[in-house]
C-alpha cells in the first residue's frame, strides 16, 4: 500500500504500478475495477460556472418611508429591470423604460449602453414616486484637492506640486416615475462617511467612543465636522481626513486597560482578535467602538466591559502576504478552564460625565447581554443607527443573564441611576436554555420566546414579569420569529414551522394571532418554504417561496394572506438549458426507527440507473442548524461532486436543526462527538436498500468545521461502513475550541464544594482518542490563520494518527481563514479528486488543474 502526503501547496498522488487492488488494498472500491470520472461533466457545473446560469431567485423588497409602497430590482436572461409596487391599488410598473433610459444616458454620459445593461446604481428613492441614482463614466477627472501643491509654498520654496489623482467621474440623476422625466443633477452632495467607532445619542447631542482603552465623549457638532471632513471619501483618505479635525474630547473613564477594556470585544473574546500585533500597534491611538445602546432620553447609556485579563493567549502566523511573518496574538476562552471572560454590565451618563456598575452578579462566570429596540430601516434612510435600550422608561432597561452550564436564566430590569436590578422572568432546564431579548409592548407587557414545555413558544408576560398566557402552544416551532406587533389591533404576524400537516416540518410559514393566544391565522399556505419580509405596519408582506426542487415564485400578500400582486417567476432557462436536474427532497428513519430524518440527494446528469454509484454525505452535524437545504439552491459543491460519478446526499440527524423538538435539538447533550453517526450511516443503509444503484461498498464523508470533525469521528466510529473522508478545518479536540459552543452544545458540569467554592468540569470525547481505529482513505485540512477553529485541532489530529502507525493525508491552506477563501475554488478540485481516486478508481494526475486553468484568461 502507497502513503500520499499533502502539505502545504502540494498534492501528491501516487500513481498506480499494479492494480487498484495494489493501490487502495480494496477498502474504498469493493474491486479492482478501475471506474473512470466523468471530468468533461464535472468542469462544466464547476461551482464557479453554476453561478454564472443563474439569475434572481428572490424578490428583496426596498420599503418606501410614507405608505406601503416598495421597490425592487430583478435579474432574467433579458438583463435587469426596476418595478415599483404598490399593494394597497395591487399595481406593479416598471420603474423605467429601459431603452428608452438607456438611450437618454448614453446622450448625458456619452458612453453606450442599451436596455440589458443599464449602468445605474446606488437607487435611492427620495418619496413615493421621485429616484435618484449615480452612473459611473468611463472618463476620468482630477479628484478635488484643497492643497494643490505639498507643504507651505509662503515658507517652504522646495514645495512640489502634487502629481493630481484621478478617479472615474460619476454622474448624479433624479427621475420622476410618473412623468418619465430625468434630469442631471450638478450640485450633489456627497454621501456621509460616518466612523464605525462612533455611537451616536439618540437627540444627536453626543457621541461615546473608546480611546486608549476608556470612554471619551465628543459633542455632537464636533462630529458632525468629522463627518463633513470624511464625506466622499474612503479607507486612508478619510482617516486622514478625520485625524486633521480637531475636537474637544472629554474623558469619561480612568481605569481601562488592555484586555479589561471599554473597547469592545470582538466575538466574546478580546478587541485584538483577528489582527497582527502590527496592526495593532499602528492602531492603537485612534478611536474605537464601545459597546454602547443608549437611554431614549439621551441621558444614559450601558456598556458592556468584559475582562479577559487572565483567558488564555492563542496564537497564528501569518506567513504569507507580508515581508516578514507577522504573529496575530488573542484571547482565547477553551472549555472547562478556570479563567474564562467576565462580563461587567456598567451604565454610564453624558450629564454626570460618569460611570458605574450594574448589580446583576448572580452566576460564576455567567454572560450577560443587553437588548436594544427593534428598529425598522427604511433602505433610504441616511440617519445614524442608534441602539436604544429596549424599554418604555428612560431610566431603566432589560438584559438577561446565563449561567456558564446555560442551565439558568434570569430576565432582569436595571435602573439606570442605581444599578440596582429587578428579576422579571426565570427559566431553567436539565439541558441548556438559548434565550431572546424580550418584545417590549408599550403598555410595558413582553412577548418572551421559550422552550419550556419542548417546542419554541410566545408567552405573554406583565410588566412585573408574572405569566398572562402561552400565545402558541403545540408541536411546532416559532424560533423563525416575531416580524411585526400591530398593537392597536393586538395581533402579532411571525414566522413558524413545523405546524402544517403532511408538510416538511423544515418549511416556514407566516402566520398571526392574537396576543391572547386566538386567531392563530396560516397566512402563506403552499407545500413550500416560504420566506416573508413586511413592510412596517405589517399590512402588507413579500412572500417568496419554493422548494430545493421547484422553481421560486414570489407574491405580495396581505395580512389575511390574500395575494394582492404577483411578482416573479425566477427565469432558469439558462440552468434548464445546460443540462441541470432538480435534486431529490427524501426521508429515512434515524436509527430509533422512529424519527423521521429529511435530507436531499444530488446524481450525476447522465445518471443512468443501471450502473452503481459511490454515496458522498455532506455533513455538517448541528447543533445549531443542519446543512440541507429547504428553498432552492444550486448547492453547488454537491451538485458539482455529483457530476464526477457520484450521488451525493444530505440529511438531517438527531440532535440537528434547532427547529425542531427540543428533545431533537439537545439530543446530542453530553454526547457531542458521537450522536449524529448512527442517523448517518442508517440513512445510506436505507438508501442503498431502496435504490440499487447505490454501492453501499462505496460510502464517503466529507464536511467542513464541526462536518470535519464528524466526518473523520465517522471513519472512527464506523471504520468498516465510511471508506472515504475529506474532512477541513475541524474542531476534532473540543477541548481547545472555543468554549461557548462546547459548553453550550455538549454540556459543563458545574461543582460547589463543601465551602461552597465553585469550579467545572468538561468533558468530551475527542477524534484523536480514536486514532487507531482509521482503516479507510482520510484527508485532513486546515487554513493556517485559522482563528475560529485553530490549527491545531487539525494537528493534534494528525500527530495521533502517525502515532497509531496510520497512513493519511495532510493539506493546509496557506494564509487562509476559516473558510478558505480565495483558495475556495481550489479546494473544491482537491476534495473532489480525493473521492475521484478513491471511490471511482480514476488515477488521472496532473501538475496543472486544467479546468481551472481554462477559466482564467491569458492575457500575457
Amino acid at each position: 500500500m502507497r502513503f500520499t502526503f499533502l502539505i502545504a501547496i502540494a498534492f501528491l498522488v501516487t500513481l498506480p504500478t499494479a492494480s487498484a487492488q495494489d493501490h487502495h488494498g480494496g477498502a474504498a472500491l469493493g474491486s479492482d475495477v478501475h471506474r473512470t470520472a466523468n471530468y468533461e461533466l464535472a468542469s462544466r457545473w464547476a461551482p464557479y460556472r453554476i453561478n454564472d446560469l443563474i439569475y434572481s431567485t428572490s424578490v428583496s423588497p426596498r420599503w418606501i418611508e410614507g405608505g406601503e409602497t416598495f421597490w425592487y430590482s430583478y435579474e432574467t436572461s433579458d438583463g435587469m429591470s426596476y418595478w415599483l409596487v404598490d399593494p394597497v391599488r395591487g399595481t406593479k410598473t416598471a420603474v423605467f423604460d429601459n431603452d428608452r433610459i438607456a438611450a437618454e444616458l448614453t446622450r448625458i454620459v456619452k458612453d453606450p449602453f442599451d436596455g440589458q445593461n443599464l449602468p445605474i446604481r446606488n437607487i435611492k428613492f427620495v418619496d413615493q414616486n421621485t429616484l435618484r441614482f449615480e452612473v459611473t463614466s468611463s472618463v476620468q477627472e482630477e479628484v478635488p484637492d484643497e492643497e494643490a501643491e505639498t507643504g507651505d509654498t509662503q515658507q517652504d520654496s522646495t514645495a512640489v506640486k502634487k502629481k493630481p489623482e484621478m478617479r472615474d467621474k460619476v454622474f448624479y440623476f433624479e427621475y420622476d416615475v410618473r412623468t418619465q422625466t430625468l434630469r442631471e443633477l450638478d450640485d450633489v452632495e456627497k454621501p456621509d462617511n460616518r466612523p464605525g467607532w462612533a455611537s451616536i445619542s439618540p437627540d444627536g447631542n453626543w457621541v461615546v467612543f473608546a480611546r486608549h482603552d476608556n470612554l471619551y465623549k465628543m459633542s455632537g457638532e464636533d462630529f458632525q465636522r468629522i463627518v463633513d471632513a470624511r464625506r466622499g471619501k474612503r479607507g486612508d483618505d478619510a482617516q486622514e481626513a478625520e485625524d486633521e479635525v480637531e475636537v474637544e474630547e472629554i474623558q469619561l473613564t480612568h481605569d481601562g486597560e488592555p484586555f479589561f477594556s471599554y473597547v469592545a470585544s470582538n466575538w466574546r473574546l478580546s478587541q485584538f482578535h483577528g489582527r497582527t500585533a502590527e496592526q495593532v500597534e499602528e492602531d492603537k491611538d485612534e478611536r474605537k467602538r464601545a459597546d454602547i445602546i443608549w437611554s431614549p432620553g439621551s441621558e444614559f447609556f450601558s456598556v458592556m466591559r468584559m475582562d479577559v485579563r487572565e483567558v488564555g493567549d492563542l496564537w497564528i502566523i501569518h506567513y504569507t502576504g507580508d515581508k516578514r511573518p507577522q504573529l496575530e496574538s488573542y484571547k482565547y476562552g477553551m472549555p472547562g478552564e478556570e479563567n474564562v471572560a467576565q462580563y461587567h454590565l456598567q451604565v454610564g451618563s453624558v450629564v454626570s460625565d460618569s460611570v458605574w456598575a450594574v448589580n446583576d452578579s448572580a452566576f460564576v462566570d455567567q454572560e450577560v447581554q443587553v437588548g436594544s429596540k427593534p428598529q425598522f430601516r427604511y433602505p433610504a434612510d441616511e440617519s445614524p443607527f442608534v441602539r436604544t435600550w429596549n424599554t418604555n422608561d428612560p431610566g431603566s432597561f432589560l438584559a438577561y443573564r446565563k449561567s456558564r452550564d446555560y442551565k439558568r436564566v434570569d430576565l432582569f430590569r436595571v435602573d439606570a441611576a442605581t444599578g440596582e436590578t429587578e428579576v422579571l422572568i426565570e427559566e431553567r432546564m436539565n439541558t441548556y436554555i438559548e434565550p431572546r431579548h424580550p418584545y417590549l409592548l408599550d403598555n410595558g407587557d413582553m412577548i418572551w420566546w421559550s422552550e419550556q414545555d419542548g417546542w419554541g413558544h410566545l408567552y405573554l408576560h406583565g410588566p412585573d414579569g408574572a405569566l398572562k398566557n402561552q400565545i402558541t402552544s403545540g408541536p411546532w416551532n416559532t424560533r423563525a420569529g416575531i416580524q411585526r406587533v400591530d398593537q392597536s389591533a393586538g395581533v402579532i404576524y411571525f414566522q413558524a414551522n413545523g405546524r402544517e400537516e403532511g408538510e416538511d416540518p423544515y418549511y416556514q410559514h407566516a402566520y398571526r394571532v392574537n396576543l391572547d393566544g386566538s386567531g392563530l391565522r396560516l397566512l402563506n399556505a403552499g407545500d413550500y418554504d416560504h420566506r416573508a419580509v413586511f413592510s412596517e405596519s405589517g399590512r402588507f408582506f413579500v412572500d417568496n417561496y419554493s422548494r430545493v426542487n421547484t422553481t421560486p415564485v414570489s407574491a405580495v400578500k396581505d395580512s389575511n394572506g390574500r395575494v394582492v400582486v404577483e411578482l416573479e417567476t425566477a427565469d432558469f432557462s439558462k440552468l434548464l438549458e445546460a443540462g441541470y436536474q432538480f435534486p431529490e427532497p427524501f426521508t429515512v428513519k434515524a436509527a430509533d426507527g422512529i424519527t423521521d430524518l429529511y435530507g436531499v440527494m444530488y446524481k450525476p446528469f447522465d445518471f443512468d440507473e443501471a450502473k452503481e454509484y459511490p454515496l458522498v454525505e455532506y455533513v455538517y452535524p448541528g447543533p445549531q442548524t443542519e446543512s440541507v437545504s429547504k428553498w432552492f439552491s444550486t448547492n453547488r459543491y454537491e451538485t458539482a461532486l455529483a457530476q464526477f460519478g457520484m450521488v451525493v446526499i444530505t440529511v438531517g440527524n438527531r440532535g440537528g436543526h434547532p427547529n425542531r423538538s427540543k428533545w431533537y435539538h439537545n439530543y446530542g447533550y453530553g454526547n457531542l462527538r458521537d450522536y449524529g453517526l448512527a442517523d448517518k450511516k442508517v440513512a445510506a443503509e436505507q438508501l442503498a436498500d431502496r435504490h440499487n444503484y447505490i454501492d453501499i461498498d462505496r460510502i464517503g464523508i466529507y464536511g467542513h468545521s464541526g462536518g470535519g470533525f464528524m466526518s473523520t469521528a465517522a471513519m472512527l466510529v464506523y471504520p468498516d461502513f465510511f471508506k472515504v473522508a475529506v474532512s477541513s478545518a475541524g474542531n476534532h479536540t473540543n477541548e481547545i475550541y472555543n468554549r461557548y459552543w462546547s459548553e453550550q452544545h455538549h454540556g459543563v458540569e458545574e461543582v460547589v464544594d463543601d465551602e461552597g467554592n465553585v469550579s467545572f468540569k468538561y468533558n468530551i470525547k475527542s477524534n484523536p482518542e480514536l486514532a487507531g481505529n482509521l482503516k479507510g482513505r482520510l484527508l485532513l485540512t486546515t487554513g493556517l490563520e485559522d482563528n475560529n477553529v485553530h490549527p491545531a485541532n487539525t494537528y493534534r489530529m494528525a500527530d495521533a494518527l502517525i502515532k497509531a502507525n496510520k497512513r493519511f493525508d495532510f493539506f493546509v491552506f496557506p494564509g487562509q481563514r476559516h473558510g478558505y477563501g480565495s483558495m475556495s475554488d481550489y479546494w473544491f478540485w482537491l476534495r473532489a479528486e480525493y473521492f475521484v481516486t478513491h471511490l471511482l478508481g480514476d488515477y488521472r494526475w496532473n501538475a496543472d488543474i486544467i479546468q481551472m486553468n481554462n477559466e482564467r484568461p491569458q492575457t500575457r
